[in-house]
């Protein structure tokens, strides 16, 4: 299965820093992608550029083996060093278009998205191939972003529905876990990127586990998503 048919396809996005702490980093990873996990992003600031590069590559070979994406965060060059799937942007980081300049012909780029402007730009724009919505909720994580709320989430749904397989995937982001999945799905999301929900959990597979079976669930419940997925692998 080809990275755009695997994009659009994918359910379950983790961001996760590098476990120094734990020194588990290939140990969680290969465990979050069992659970379930579809892509995985490396963010930790501050890392030597080596090491980050080593990283990424490592957890590469993990999620191929399960048909997932590797992805970077904030920078391009070592996206294009390590031969990540993807690179994600924020609004404050490289223009896509400039960052494309740097990525192997496969790379995908995806892009933070805080209100509708910046939505319909993502949408727009023909460099980026996905975009994240959010923070939904406050979360520890990034503690002074502004949490755009549920209606946020609906705006999305309206301006690139999820079962639309011309329009670009998109991942519902901030504060999401197993105990608020539901809203958002009333909501209208049927992608999802989480952190503390499988990086602080004692089990991280059953963790990603239990979101995935949700997600999956949304999925078969909505007729217009079992269309998608017929059409979305064409």
């Amino acid at each position: 299965m080809g990275i755009d048919a695997r994009l659009k396809l994918a359910r379950l996005y983790l961001c996760t820093d590098a476990r120094q702490e734990q020194g588990d980093f290939a140990e969680f990873v290969e465990a979050a992608v069992r659970g379930g996990v579809d892509i995985i992003q490396l963010r930790q600031k501050g890392l030597p550029q080596q090491q980050e590069i080593e990283l990424v590559q490592q957890m590469r070979r993990i999620v191929q083996a399960h048909r997932g994406l590797s992805v970077v965060n904030d920078s391009p060059e070592i996206a294009g060093t390590a031969g990540a799937d993807v690179v994600h942007l924020g609004q404050d980081d490289t223009a896509p278009a400039r960052a494309r300049t740097h990525l192997s012909s496969y790379a995908k780029i995806g892009r933070s998205t805080h209100d509708p402007d910046q939505i319909r730009a993502a949408l727009d724009n023909l460099e980026v191939d996905y975009f994240a919505v959010g923070p939904v909720w406050q979360t520890p994580t990034k503690p002074d972003a502004v949490p755009v709320g549920v209606e946020l989430v609906r705006t999305a749904t309206t301006l690139a529905p999820p079962s639309d397989p011309t329009s670009k995937p998109w991942f519902a982001i901030g504060g999401v876990d197993a105990s608020n999945l539901d809203v958002l799905i009333e909501a209208g999301a049927r992608r999802i990127c989480v952190v503390r929900a499988i990086c602080d959990a004692d089990d991280p597979e059953e963790a990603a586990r239990v979101l995935k079976d949700r997600l999956r669930q949304a999925w078969q419940d909505d007729p217009a998503m079992q269309d998608y997925l017929t059409r979305a692998v064409r």
